[in-house]
């Protein structure tokens, strides 16, 4: 019997399928179908930094920051008391759904300073949660701030929280950095269980009729996993931290694929938000099939097996695969 079993953040897994945080998260009807599809772990959408300091007068500062000169500068913002739940919504939501459900629960936190955060994150961790996912969504737009310091910003707050709550926590990174396996060493060493790759920051657009900065969500594709397949490529076996993909993950094919490259779970949300939560249904179902054609008895038996470490040509993880990609693409000749 085929054993899709794999472990992350030190929670037994009965396979590497997990709902990443989505907009279905927020109803316990759902995370109870998200169970009986099959899903192995859910990550629930995230408590914002900006609820938990909705009171605070350095909240207040940055949001009427000049809008006298741009009233409408405001409707950028959402209504964060309306956000979702809110704070103490939020730790009784992950009480119900640990009620409800027998998966882990993966509670999440998004921003950037530590302020309120180790607060939640004691509650969140009482409320029952069985890891913390500190979804670090930080756009550094002043010109004083070096890499260096953006990257400590990083570590601190990794640091932190860790030192308050004994749970696991993965940290969920964008894949702007530019040198990536340095910060995740550096992650490693302050105590990192887990690093998700990658954070999808979302891009505004411009709606040239009216003149307006929007804001635009395009769910993702399968191309985009190749650059989570690369760097989770690199640090396999490099870092002590499980490694988790988010981004592009919609075939069976895409699951294999994490896994070989030394991913322990394989995190989607935009392929159950185009195909209903009971998606993973036939993802298990072809993941099967899949390991069957290819005789594969276990999980961990291919996880890793394609990694920087363990490839015959490593080089195609680098820049030595740079020139034979470019010119391995001919061009039609034109009619």
């Amino acid at each position: 019997m085929l054993d899709l079993s794999t472990t992350y953040l030190g929670l037994k897994l009965k396979n590497p399928l997990v709902a990443s945080a989505g907009p279905y998260c927020k109803d316990i009807g759902n995370l109870l179908r998200i169970e009986d599809a099959g899903m192995s772990a859910v990550v629930l959408h995230s408590l914002f930094e900006e609820q938990i300091n909705l009171e605070s007068s350095e909240l207040d500062r940055y949001l009427s920051f000049n809008t006298e000169a741009y009233a409408e500068s405001l409707s950028y913002f959402p209504d964060m008391g309306g956000y979702n739940i809110g704070p103490e919504g939020y730790i009784e939501h992950i009480r119900k759904a640990k009620e409800a459900v027998d998966i882990p629960i993966i509670a999440s936190l998004n921003g950037i300073s530590t302020g309120g955060w180790i607060k939640y994150a004691k509650m969140i961790e009482e409320a029952g949660a069985d890891a913390l996912e500190l979804n670090i969504y930080y756009v550094p737009a002043t010109f004083e701030l070096t890499g260096a310091q953006v990257e400590k910003i990083y570590t601190d707050l990794v640091a932190h929280i860790k030192a308050s709550v004994r749970i696991p926590v993965a940290v969920k990174l964008g894949p702007h950095f530019s040198a990536i396996p340095n910060l995740a060493r550096q992650l490693d060493e302050c105590g990192a269980d887990g690093l998700v790759l990658f954070n999808r920051f979302y891009q505004p657009d411009i709606d040239l009729e009216n003149l307006e900065v929007v804001p635009n969500l395009v769910l993702s594709n399968s191309h985009e996993l190749l650059l989570r397949l690369h760097w989770v490529g690199i640090l396999c076996g490099n870092v002590k931290a499980d490694l988790a993909i988010t981004g592009g993950v919609h075939t069976a094919e895409d699951v294999v694929k994490c896994m070989m490259v030394g991913g322990k779970a394989a995190m989607m949300t935009s392929a159950l938000l185009r195909h209903g939560l009971h998606y993973a249904e036939t993802l298990q179902t072809n993941l099967v099939e899949w390991m069957m054609d290819h005789e594969y008895e276990s999980i961990q038996q291919m996880q890793g097996s394609m990694c920087y470490k363990n490839v015959a040509e490593p080089a195609a993880f680098v820049r030595a695969n740079y020139m034979k990609v470019l010119s391995s693409y001919a061009m039609k000749s034109a009619r």
